[in-house]
Formats: C-alpha cells, structure tokens, sequence
C-alpha cells in the first residue's frame, strides 16, 4: 500500500481547522500532521512534521499567509503549497502563485473535492477552483499582445504555448492531452522543454511567467 500524503494545516479558525483535521484522519490516503494558526507558529514545527501538502490561509489574524510561503517552503523544500482561503481576488490569486503556492482552491470546497485536490497536487497538478481558473484564463488571454515581445517565452513552440495555456487554466495532464489530441507523454516531453527554456523549476512558476511576462 503507498504511503499516506502527509498534510499539514494552517488556519487560525480552531473549529475550522479542527474540522480539517476530521477530514484527513477519515481519508485513507491523507496522513494528519500537524495544525497551527499562524504561519511563525507553523515555522517552529514545520520542518519536524515533514508534511507532503502544506493547506494554507490568507488571513491567520495578524499574519498574511502568503508572506509565510517563502520561508515555508525554504523550510521544507518538498512540500506543495494549497491555499484553502476565502479571498478570489486576482491581486491574492497571482501574488500566492508568485510566492510559490501550486493550487488554489476557496474555503466552500466540498471535502471530497478538497481530499481529491491533495492527491492532484502531490501528483504534480495545480488544482484550483473553477471559477479561479476562469479568472486566470481570462488574465493569460489579456497578457497574450504582450507575450511575444519577452525573451524566454518568444523561444517556446505553438504547442508548447498550448500546453502552457492549459496548465494555467489549472488542466490535469490528461485533460490537457486531449484537448490538444496528445498522449500525456508528448505533454510532458512539452512540459520539460518549457521548464527548460523559461528556467523555471515547477508549473506555477511557468504560469506566473506565462501571465506576468517581464
């Protein structure tokens, strides 16, 4: 049996978190290790709970969760960033990818979705909501005059542009493959050539660059 995905809460809503912490001890593929209510207080445990999947606020009362991203991830390099929030404005949306979060999804969740969200990201997806990858379709169709005239992204290929559209549309590999009529090997053979040529080292980093073109 494949070990459990380690997952760590940080919400300052006790009953909220509380609440979480029943969701991932009933799922069989979820390991509960540890909740906090802010992020400096995640920060002196983080490292020891090890998790695999980090479940992250905005708004921990005095603390802006996006601020922790950095130093959480400089904590535990491995571990995937969800955030699970309240905000679905574009400035808390981008400024979260830019810090490093993979998946964005809103507090109204159901908990299947939300189990099945974990299991996505520590696969290598970057799930979101629906309707906040609707929000960031509709940045990357703004930002598409812009894209040409920057360097790195002028060097990828048509279809490389296609698969890098669909993963920011928040796509699973498979559902990017057959909107584009690939095999999922041929979107991830594109994938690395992207992650080669823009120099980044994950999807959210290619979807920022994608969006916000500098």
């Amino acid at each position: 049996m494949a070990q459990p995905i380690r997952v760590a809460v940080i919400e300052d809503d006790p009953v909220l978190r509380d609440t979480l912490r029943q969701l991932l001890e009933q799922a069989a593929h979820c390991e509960w290790v540890g909740g906090w209510a802010s992020g400096s207080e995640a920060l002196r445990h983080i490292a020891g709970a090890a998790p695999d999947v980090i479940l992250l606020d905005i708004n921990l009362g005095t603390e802006n969760g996006i601020a922790s991203i950095p130093m959480l991830k400089d904590a535990c390099p491995r571990s995937q960033v969800l955030m699970l929030t309240v905000y679905e404005d574009n400035e808390n949306i981008f400024q979260a990818l830019a810090a490093g979060a993979t998946g964005y999804l809103v507090k109204r969740t159901p908990g299947p979705r939300l189990l099945e969200a974990i299991s996505e990201l520590y696969a290598g997806e970057s799930p979101m909501s629906g309707h906040i990858a609707r929000k960031v379709v509709e940045s990357l169709d703004r930002s598409v005059p812009a894209r040409p005239s920057t360097p790195r992204l002028s060097l990828l290929t048509q279809r490389e542009h296609d698969v890098l559209g669909c993963l920011a549309e928040g796509c699973l590999y498979k559902e990017a493959a057959e909107r584009l009529g690939m095999t999922i090997h041929t979107v991830r053979t594109h994938i690395r050539a992207i992650y080669e040529k823009l120099k980044v080292h994950s999807r959210t980093e290619a979807v920022v660059k994608f969006l916000n073109p500098q």
